[in-house]
């Protein structure tokens, strides 16, 4: 963390203030360190609008951004095209996509794939992020929403800004749950430690996330998943908050390790599940909005793609 005062800012924002001492960074990357609070002011959490009495001192961590990529390079990567119209784009993303270009994957993401696909998309996002509206963690495979145009893509934004779109994802899940439907409602961070990984923590950003168990065996169980909110990782560490994280997601609790304590041909499947699926086992299965120009309620359904729907939970057994 690197520290600075709050002197002669008196009356100017927090992200306005961030701005002009941080030049390399727009306005739009400080209010998002602000908001996933990797920023501190007098060593509490802060929102970007925060006017400044120009005594505080002024904590920071700048993880790294995607600065490092100056534009985005057509290449021919297969799309999987679930739905298209002149308005937008609906992409079954493959599981090992990363969605857009950042510091260490240059390229070879879904943006470069639309880049070479499309002719025109939205640049709300910025020019290194054409058509991108929402994203999937790398190895989450499904649905996935593109706007062709800037009309288009704030209509969009402004649904999942109110939370009106919904959204299923399915995930096979370690133990059996004692109650099969219910709702996770637990404030997400980016750890400190780890700028990488979130956990839940008060201070967070409010996440909610609606669950209910489709099939249980003794060992894992298939879970349906509806997110209210749409917080970085927020299914994978609201699973993982009550001791269910997701098969195969090691950064949670989820990895091949967990498969130790069983007796050992319950531990070998469990491992071979894992070694086999070679991601977590989470996949955005469903989405439903508004249409931006016809305003007729559309959902768009990504099948469940093999590698997950091929692990028969209620057939594991010791």
């Amino acid at each position: 963390m690197k520290s600075l005062s709050a002197a002669g800012a008196e009356q100017i924002r927090l992200d306005k203030f961030l701005s002009d001492y941080l030049p390399d960074l727009s306005r739009t990357q400080i209010k998002k360190i602000i908001q996933e609070g990797l920023v501190q002011v007098n060593q509490a959490n802060a929102k970007p609008s925060l006017k400044l009495e120009g005594t505080e001192s002024i904590t920071y961590h700048i993880p790294k951004l995607d600065s490092a990529v100056t534009h985005i390079e057509p290449e021919s990567i297969p799309l999987d095209i679930l739905y298209e119209d002149e308005a937008i784009v609906a992409i079954n993303k493959q599981p090992g996509l990363t969605v857009h270009p950042g510091v260490g994957k240059p390229n070879g993401t879904l943006v470069n794939g639309l880049a070479n696909h499309f002719n025109t998309l939205s640049n709300v996002n910025g020019a290194l992020r054409p058509g991108i509206v929402h994203r999937l963690d790398e190895n989450t495979s499904g649905v996935i929403l593109v706007a062709k145009t800037n009309k288009v893509h704030t209509a969009l934004a402004s649904q999942f800004e109110s939370r009106s779109i919904q959204k299923e994802y399915f995930g096979i899940t370690w133990g059996v749950w004692k109650d099969t439907v219910g709702t996770i409602d637990g404030a997400i961070k980016r750890k400190r430690s780890d700028p990488t990984t979130y956990e839940i923590e008060s201070s967070g950003r409010a996440a909610q996330t609606r669950y209910k168990v489709i099939n249980q065996g003794p060992y894992i169980s298939a879970v349906s998943f509806f997110p209210k909110t749409g917080r970085t990782h927020q299914i994978r560490v609201h699973s993982a908050s009550i001791n269910h994280p997701i098969i195969g997601d090691g950064k949670y609790g989820g990895g091949a390790n967990r498969a130790k304590g069983f007796i050992p041909e319950v531990t070998n499947s469990l491992r071979q599940i894992i070694n086999t699926l070679g991601r977590h086992a989470l996949h955005a299965k469903q989405i439903t909005f508004d249409h931006p120009l016809t305003q007729l309620t559309t959902t768009i359904e990504a099948p469940i793609p093999k590698d997950i729907s091929s692990i028969q939970v209620e057939k594991m057994h010791g």
